[in-house]
């Protein structure tokens, strides 16, 4: 019995019938790249990732309850300490402005490398629409091609005639930045200008 050469490479978990070998491999590309970009972070993206990670999770909320209730209880003078911080708690609250302060520049961090990976990914999207309409439209003329060749009639439906024209990205977006302009007009028109 002889084995399809994938089959080595396949673990029991994914060797799923209901998915093609093609998305398997699809799949299996997408873990690569995302384990690949999350090896090139630096140290200092890893920390500011884990930070995030962390302050995201309710385990932070309950280190923080557990941290200013026994702040609140040891500054009380109840159990035989002086208090170190009376109230109102200046110490508590410049300690937790700086601790606000770190941990908004840490999420930021992490939503800027995210925002980076994400509008790559949208860049990739953007090509692979780009060339699956280039072969789209390719295909189309190829087939209207065969069919002169053989002799059939060909269809006089404007909108397939539409589908064989090559669109330009540049035509899109201009079309788009007009109709939102034009939307923008007619919004500001339907408000009244206030009166002083």
């Amino acid at each position: 019995m002889t084995q399809k050469p994938d089959a080595a490479r396949q673990t029991p978990k994914e060797n799923n019938p209901a998915l093609s070998h093609i998305m398997m491999q699809n799949i299996r590309t997408i873990v690569d790249l995302r384990q690949s970009a999350a090896h090139k972070r630096g140290l200092q993206e890893r920390l500011a990732d884990t930070i995030t990670a962390f302050s995201g999770r309710m385990l932070f909320v309950y280190v923080h309850i557990a941290w200013f209730t026994a702040w609140v209880v040891l500054n009380t003078g109840r159990f035989g300490l002086p208090p170190f911080d009376p109230f109102p708690y200046g110490l508590l609250t410049m300690i937790v402005s700086l601790e606000a302060i770190f941990l908004s520049t840490f999420v930021l961090i992490s939503q800027n490398r995210l925002s980076e990976e994400a509008e790559r990914r949208s860049d990739l999207d953007l090509q692979m629409d780009l060339l699956t309409e280039h072969e789209l439209t390719r295909a189309l003329l190829m087939l209207d091609a065969i069919q002169e060749k053989m002799g059939i009639e060909n269809d006089t439906d404007p909108e397939l005639a539409e589908l064989e024209q090559e669109i330009k990205p540049e035509d899109v977006l201009a079309e788009i930045e007009r109709l939102q302009q034009l939307s923008r007009e007619r919004k500001n028109a339907a408000v009244p200008p206030l009166s002083n």
